[in-house]
Protein backbone atom coordinates (compact mmCIF):
# COMPACT_ATOMS: atom_id res chain seq x y z
CA UNK A 1 0.00 0.00 0.00
CA UNK A 2 1.29 3.43 -1.00
CA UNK A 3 0.11 6.52 0.84
CA UNK A 4 -0.60 9.69 -1.13
CA UNK A 5 -1.21 13.12 0.37
CA UNK A 6 -2.23 15.99 -1.90
CA UNK A 7 -4.94 15.36 -4.49
CA UNK A 8 -4.62 18.37 -6.73
CA UNK A 9 -4.12 17.91 -10.47
CA UNK A 10 -0.71 16.29 -10.04
CA UNK A 11 -1.77 14.18 -7.07
CA UNK A 12 -4.88 12.83 -8.78
CA UNK A 13 -2.86 11.97 -11.87
CA UNK A 14 -0.35 10.18 -9.66
CA UNK A 15 -3.12 8.22 -7.94
CA UNK A 16 -4.43 7.08 -11.30
CA UNK A 17 -0.96 6.13 -12.52
CA UNK A 18 -0.24 4.11 -9.39
CA UNK A 19 -3.54 2.29 -9.78
CA UNK A 20 -2.74 1.48 -13.41
CA UNK A 21 0.59 0.05 -12.24
CA UNK A 22 -1.19 -2.32 -9.88
CA UNK A 23 -0.56 -0.43 -6.63
CA UNK A 24 -3.12 0.05 -3.88
CA UNK A 25 -3.32 3.66 -2.68
CA UNK A 26 -4.56 5.22 0.56
CA UNK A 27 -5.08 8.96 0.10
CA UNK A 28 -5.91 12.18 1.90
CA UNK A 29 -6.34 15.84 1.05
CA UNK A 30 -7.63 18.69 3.19
CA UNK A 31 -10.35 19.13 0.52
CA UNK A 32 -12.88 16.40 1.23
CA UNK A 33 -14.32 16.53 -2.29
CA UNK A 34 -10.93 15.52 -3.67
CA UNK A 35 -10.72 12.63 -1.22
CA UNK A 36 -14.13 11.43 -2.38
CA UNK A 37 -13.06 11.71 -6.02
CA UNK A 38 -9.97 9.63 -5.31
CA UNK A 39 -12.07 7.05 -3.46
CA UNK A 40 -14.52 6.88 -6.36
CA UNK A 41 -11.52 6.19 -8.61
CA UNK A 42 -10.41 3.25 -6.47
CA UNK A 43 -8.22 4.67 -3.70
CA UNK A 44 -8.82 4.04 -0.03
CA UNK A 45 -9.77 7.24 1.79
CA UNK A 46 -8.02 8.33 4.99
CA UNK A 47 -9.41 10.84 7.47
CA UNK A 48 -6.11 12.57 8.16
CA UNK A 49 -2.35 12.33 7.45
CA UNK A 50 -1.86 10.01 10.41
CA UNK A 51 -4.34 7.60 8.83
CA UNK A 52 -2.37 7.59 5.58
CA UNK A 53 0.89 6.81 7.40
CA UNK A 54 -0.69 4.05 9.49
CA UNK A 55 -2.07 2.37 6.37
CA UNK A 56 1.03 2.53 4.18
CA UNK A 57 4.72 1.66 4.32
CA UNK A 58 5.62 4.47 1.92
CA UNK A 59 3.98 7.91 1.95
CA UNK A 60 4.19 10.33 -0.99
CA UNK A 61 3.19 13.93 -0.38
CA UNK A 62 2.72 16.63 -3.00
CA UNK A 63 1.08 19.79 -1.69
CA UNK A 64 1.29 23.52 -2.26
CA UNK A 65 3.42 25.19 0.39
CA UNK A 66 5.83 24.92 3.30
CA UNK A 67 3.36 25.62 6.10
CA UNK A 68 1.08 22.85 4.89
CA UNK A 69 4.00 20.43 4.68
CA UNK A 70 4.93 21.16 8.29
CA UNK A 71 1.30 20.68 9.29
CA UNK A 72 1.33 17.14 7.91
CA UNK A 73 3.85 16.32 10.62
CA UNK A 74 3.09 18.57 13.55
CA UNK A 75 -0.57 19.46 13.05
CA UNK A 76 -3.70 17.80 14.43
CA UNK A 77 -3.96 14.30 13.00
CA UNK A 78 -0.41 14.59 11.71
CA UNK A 79 2.20 11.90 11.17
CA UNK A 80 3.80 12.40 14.57
CA UNK A 81 0.59 11.50 16.36
CA UNK A 82 1.02 7.90 15.23
CA UNK A 83 3.75 5.27 15.16
CA UNK A 84 5.76 5.87 11.99
CA UNK A 85 8.84 3.84 12.85
CA UNK A 86 10.23 2.17 9.73
CA UNK A 87 8.03 4.14 7.31
CA UNK A 88 9.48 5.90 4.27
CA UNK A 89 8.32 9.45 3.52
CA UNK A 90 8.91 10.88 0.05
CA UNK A 91 8.29 14.64 0.01
CA UNK A 92 7.54 15.66 -3.57
CA UNK A 93 6.33 19.20 -2.92
CA UNK A 94 8.41 22.16 -4.07
CA UNK A 95 9.59 23.49 -0.70
CA UNK A 96 12.41 25.53 0.74
CA UNK A 97 15.48 23.40 1.49
CA UNK A 98 15.43 24.43 5.16
CA UNK A 99 11.87 23.12 5.40
CA UNK A 100 12.67 19.66 4.08
CA UNK A 101 15.71 19.44 6.35
CA UNK A 102 13.49 20.23 9.33
CA UNK A 103 10.95 17.61 8.26
CA UNK A 104 13.70 15.05 7.79
CA UNK A 105 14.90 15.69 11.35
CA UNK A 106 11.37 15.06 12.65
CA UNK A 107 11.18 11.81 10.69
CA UNK A 108 14.54 10.55 11.89
CA UNK A 109 13.69 11.28 15.53
CA UNK A 110 10.51 9.23 15.09
CA UNK A 111 12.43 6.31 13.56
CA UNK A 112 11.28 6.90 9.97
CA UNK A 113 13.17 7.46 6.70
CA UNK A 114 12.78 10.62 4.64
CA UNK A 115 13.85 11.90 1.24
CA UNK A 116 12.91 15.02 -0.71
CA UNK A 117 11.95 14.32 -4.30
CA UNK A 118 10.45 17.31 -6.13
CA UNK A 119 9.51 16.56 -9.71
CA UNK A 120 10.14 17.88 -13.19
CA UNK A 121 7.14 17.37 -15.43
CA UNK A 122 3.42 18.00 -15.71
CA UNK A 123 0.13 16.12 -15.92
CA UNK A 124 0.84 14.36 -19.24
CA UNK A 125 4.28 13.36 -17.95
CA UNK A 126 2.71 11.81 -14.85
CA UNK A 127 0.28 9.80 -16.94
CA UNK A 128 3.13 8.48 -19.06
CA UNK A 129 5.37 7.73 -16.08
CA UNK A 130 8.04 10.06 -17.44
CA UNK A 131 8.61 12.47 -14.56
CA UNK A 132 12.15 13.30 -13.45
CA UNK A 133 12.68 13.03 -9.68
CA UNK A 134 15.24 15.40 -8.13
CA UNK A 135 16.14 13.47 -5.01
CA UNK A 136 17.91 14.40 -1.79
CA UNK A 137 18.65 11.77 0.86
CA UNK A 138 20.95 9.00 1.98
CA UNK A 139 21.98 6.28 -0.45
CA UNK A 140 20.02 3.69 1.51
CA UNK A 141 16.81 5.72 1.65
CA UNK A 142 17.02 6.66 -2.03
CA UNK A 143 17.54 3.01 -2.99
CA UNK A 144 14.44 2.10 -1.00
CA UNK A 145 12.45 4.85 -2.74
CA UNK A 146 13.32 3.67 -6.25
CA UNK A 147 10.58 1.04 -6.29
CA UNK A 148 7.61 3.41 -5.74
CA UNK A 149 9.25 6.18 -7.77
CA UNK A 150 9.69 3.82 -10.72
CA UNK A 151 5.93 3.90 -11.31
CA UNK A 152 6.00 7.64 -11.91
CA UNK A 153 9.41 8.53 -13.28
CA UNK A 154 11.63 7.97 -16.29
CA UNK A 155 14.69 9.17 -14.40
CA UNK A 156 15.77 9.56 -10.79
CA UNK A 157 18.50 12.14 -10.20
CA UNK A 158 20.12 11.67 -6.78
CA UNK A 159 21.41 15.20 -6.27
CA UNK A 160 22.86 14.86 -2.76
CA UNK A 161 21.76 14.76 0.90
CA UNK A 162 18.32 15.81 2.14
CA UNK A 163 17.54 19.29 0.86
CA UNK A 164 19.55 18.91 -2.34
CA UNK A 165 16.52 17.91 -4.38
CA UNK A 166 14.53 20.89 -3.12
CA UNK A 167 17.43 23.21 -3.90
CA UNK A 168 17.74 21.84 -7.44
CA UNK A 169 14.01 22.34 -8.05
CA UNK A 170 14.29 25.97 -6.98
CA UNK A 171 17.25 26.37 -9.37
CA UNK A 172 15.09 25.06 -12.21
CA UNK A 173 12.03 27.15 -11.35
CA UNK A 174 14.11 30.29 -10.84
CA UNK A 175 15.39 29.84 -14.37
CA UNK A 176 11.79 29.42 -15.58
CA UNK A 177 10.52 32.52 -13.80
CA UNK A 178 13.43 34.65 -14.95
CA UNK A 179 12.98 33.39 -18.51
CA UNK A 180 9.34 34.48 -18.45
CA UNK A 181 10.25 37.93 -17.16
CA UNK A 182 12.97 38.44 -19.78
CA UNK A 183 10.67 37.14 -22.52
CA UNK A 184 7.95 39.65 -21.59
CA UNK A 185 10.45 42.52 -21.39
CA UNK A 186 12.04 41.58 -24.71
CA UNK A 187 8.71 41.41 -26.52
CA UNK A 188 7.69 44.74 -25.03
CA UNK A 189 10.90 46.35 -26.24
CA UNK A 190 10.37 44.93 -29.72
CA UNK A 191 6.81 46.21 -29.80
CA UNK A 192 7.97 49.77 -29.07
CA UNK A 193 9.99 49.54 -32.27
CA UNK A 194 7.01 48.44 -34.34
CA UNK A 195 7.60 44.67 -34.43
CA UNK A 196 4.52 42.43 -34.65
CA UNK A 197 4.06 39.96 -31.81
CA UNK A 198 3.45 36.97 -34.08
CA UNK A 199 6.60 37.71 -36.04
CA UNK A 200 8.72 37.99 -32.89
CA UNK A 201 7.33 34.68 -31.58
CA UNK A 202 8.08 33.01 -34.92
CA UNK A 203 11.69 34.21 -34.97
CA UNK A 204 12.30 33.41 -31.30
CA UNK A 205 10.97 29.90 -31.89
CA UNK A 206 13.80 29.30 -34.34
CA UNK A 207 16.52 31.00 -32.31
CA UNK A 208 19.10 29.59 -29.89
CA UNK A 209 17.05 30.98 -26.99
CA UNK A 210 14.02 28.83 -27.83
CA UNK A 211 13.17 26.00 -25.44
CA UNK A 212 10.79 23.05 -25.81
CA UNK A 213 8.52 24.91 -23.36
CA UNK A 214 8.54 28.04 -25.54
CA UNK A 215 7.58 26.15 -28.68
CA UNK A 216 4.85 24.25 -26.80
CA UNK A 217 3.37 27.48 -25.45
CA UNK A 218 3.33 29.66 -28.56
CA UNK A 219 -0.46 29.65 -28.63
CA UNK A 220 -0.67 31.02 -25.10
CA UNK A 221 2.11 33.56 -25.68
CA UNK A 222 0.04 34.90 -28.57
CA UNK A 223 -2.97 35.30 -26.27
CA UNK A 224 -4.76 31.99 -26.83
CA UNK A 225 -5.81 29.26 -24.39
CA UNK A 226 -4.18 25.95 -23.55
CA UNK A 227 -4.09 23.40 -20.74
CA UNK A 228 -2.42 24.61 -17.53
CA UNK A 229 0.81 22.75 -16.77
CA UNK A 230 2.13 25.03 -14.01
CA UNK A 231 0.01 27.86 -12.63
CA UNK A 232 1.11 31.41 -11.87
CA UNK A 233 0.40 31.19 -8.13
CA UNK A 234 2.64 28.14 -7.74
CA UNK A 235 5.54 29.68 -9.63
CA UNK A 236 5.25 32.88 -7.60
CA UNK A 237 5.49 30.81 -4.40
CA UNK A 238 8.58 29.08 -5.74
CA UNK A 239 10.29 32.35 -6.67
CA UNK A 240 9.58 33.78 -3.24
CA UNK A 241 11.24 30.64 -1.87
CA UNK A 242 14.22 31.31 -4.14
CA UNK A 243 14.56 34.85 -2.78
CA UNK A 244 14.24 33.66 0.83
CA UNK A 245 16.70 30.78 0.40
CA UNK A 246 19.27 32.87 -1.45
CA UNK A 247 19.07 35.78 1.00
CA UNK A 248 19.98 33.49 3.89
CA UNK A 249 23.38 33.02 2.25
CA UNK A 250 23.88 36.52 0.88
CA UNK A 251 23.09 35.70 -2.75
CA UNK A 252 21.38 38.58 -4.57
CA UNK A 253 18.42 37.54 -6.73
CA UNK A 254 17.16 40.64 -8.57
CA UNK A 255 15.85 38.63 -11.52
CA UNK A 256 13.82 36.35 -9.24
CA UNK A 257 12.48 39.35 -7.32
CA UNK A 258 11.39 41.08 -10.52
CA UNK A 259 9.68 37.95 -11.82
CA UNK A 260 7.97 37.40 -8.46
CA UNK A 261 6.64 40.96 -8.59
CA UNK A 262 5.18 40.43 -12.06
CA UNK A 263 3.65 37.10 -11.03
CA UNK A 264 2.19 38.75 -7.91
CA UNK A 265 0.53 41.39 -10.08
CA UNK A 266 -1.02 38.62 -12.17
CA UNK A 267 -2.27 36.81 -9.06
CA UNK A 268 -3.77 40.04 -7.71
CA UNK A 269 -5.56 40.51 -11.03
CA UNK A 270 -7.20 37.09 -10.69
CA UNK A 271 -4.87 35.01 -12.86
CA UNK A 272 -3.29 32.87 -10.13
CA UNK A 273 -4.75 29.66 -11.50
CA UNK A 274 -3.75 30.36 -15.10
CA UNK A 275 -0.78 28.77 -16.86
CA UNK A 276 2.52 30.57 -16.31
CA UNK A 277 2.75 31.36 -20.03
CA UNK A 278 -0.21 33.72 -19.63
CA UNK A 279 2.08 36.06 -17.69
CA UNK A 280 3.38 37.36 -21.03
CA UNK A 281 -0.03 38.36 -22.49
CA UNK A 282 -1.06 39.62 -19.03
CA UNK A 283 1.86 42.03 -18.98
CA UNK A 284 1.09 42.95 -22.56
CA UNK A 285 -2.44 43.98 -21.59
CA UNK A 286 -1.05 45.89 -18.61
CA UNK A 287 0.99 48.07 -20.97
CA UNK A 288 -1.47 49.07 -23.70
CA UNK A 289 0.68 52.01 -24.73
CA UNK A 290 3.43 49.53 -25.66
CA UNK A 291 1.39 46.71 -27.19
Amino acid sequence: MIGLIGLGKMGMAMAQRLKERGESVIAWDRDGTRVKAAADAGAKAASDPRGVASGADTVLSIIMEDGGARGLWEGKGGFLEGDIKGKLFIEMSTLQPMTVRALSALAVRAGAAFIDSPLLGSIPTVREGKLVALVGGSDADVARAKVPLAHLTARIEHIGPVGAGATMKLVVNNMMGSYLQILAESLAMGATQGLELSRMIEVLGNSITATPWFNAKKKVLLGGDDATTLDIRSLRKDLLSVVATASLHGVPTPAAAAAAASLSAAVEAGHGGDDIATLVPFLRKSLPQVW
